[in-house]
């Protein structure tokens, strides 16, 4: 192939999805492996072996060699990039052991916006297994969440799984009424608190999130417990817009897994300002590339 190959990677606390593109800017392939490539919450070492997975996955359908996409730029929407203690370290284990011509990382919220405006004013908010909001407005950028899945992570399916599970204990001890939510998962666990415990010490934030369309579908049938986790999930989503709002951007664009759910418990006057349809496959990916794209034009390569 003529000129350098373009790589980005969006990686997220479920899989880690790589694209591939030449110099005339055509997408040669994609490959996704079922990894976290959350900076945050893996080491550098975990991550860079997700983004490898998924980088030697996508050549392998094009039958470029590894000596050849080595060469290549590579820009990385990583969840969890606000760490830059844990992005140096990866960028560190990449140039030593000579992957990329050039790498930058960048969180996947700023991914997303890059892909979805082009560097134009404008807002996203990912709600997905983990939750971050972005708006740049005269190239000022304004976070909300996206500080971790220990601390933060509102109004995402990590935190309606997680919450479903604590609040199925309440259950358990009486706290609150049992519903049919909290029945399914206690008898899950053979109604034994103790092995909910040890499930999750070990439970990684996607494994609560694989919980969230259980929640949305008992929400649905009337459940008690389903109903109040979802509407305090749309509560905190409403809080992120309202400030991305106010920060300057006209609407916010939605992104991520269960952000298609939970916009229909929005406020009617929120929804107004929300804009669907972002939940478009390689968004992030565009971004991601994107920034490739950048570093490449700074060493002279990245123009089409």
């Amino acid at each position: 192939m003529s000129g350098p190959l373009f790589i980005g990677i969006d990686g997220g606390a479920t899989r880690c999805r790589a694209r591939i593109s030449d110099a005339a800017g055509a997408v040669l392939g994609e490959a996704t492996y079922k990894a976290s490539a959350n900076i945050a919450s893996e080491t550098p070492e975990s991550v860079m072996q997700s983004v490898l997975r998924a980088v030697r996955a996508a050549a392998r359908k094009l039958g470029v060699p590894e000596e050849e996409w080595r060469l290549g730029y590579a820009g990385l929407g990583l969840a969890g990039a606000e760490v830059r203690s844990q992005v140096r370290g990866l960028l560190g284990l990449f140039r030593k052991q000579a992957y990329f011509a050039r790498a930058e990382t960048c969180t996947d919220a700023y991914a997303t916006w890059l892909g979805a405006f082009g560097g134009a004013d404008g807002a996203i908010l990912i709600l997905g297994t983990g939750s971050c909001g972005l708006a740049v407005v005269g190239r000022r950028q304004h976070y909300v969440s996206g500080y971790g899945p220990q601390i933060s992570d509102e109004a995402s399916g990590h935190w309606l799984g997680r919450n479903a599970f604590r609040r199925a204990l309440w259950a358990s001890d009486g706290r609150i009424a049992r519903t049919p939510l909290a029945d399914a998962i206690l008898a899950q666990f053979q109604e034994r608190p103790e092995e909910i415990i040890e499930f999750a010490k070990g439970a990684s934030p996607a494994t609560f999130g694989a919980w969230a369309p259980s929640v949305f579908d008992h929400a649905k049938r009337g459940d008690a417990l389903a109903l109040s986790l979802v509407r305090e999930a749309a509560a905190d989503a409403e809080v992120m817009i309202r400030r991305l709002l106010e920060v300057g951007a006209s609407s916010v664009y939605l992104h991520g897994g269960i952000s298609g759910k939970l916009s229909a418990w929005l406020q009617p006057a929120i929804r107004e300002r929300v804009r669907k349809g972002m939940n478009v496959k390689g968004v992030a990916l565009e971004g991601a590339t994107l920034l490739a794209r950048r570093l490449g034009s700074a060493d002279g390569k990245g123009k089409r």
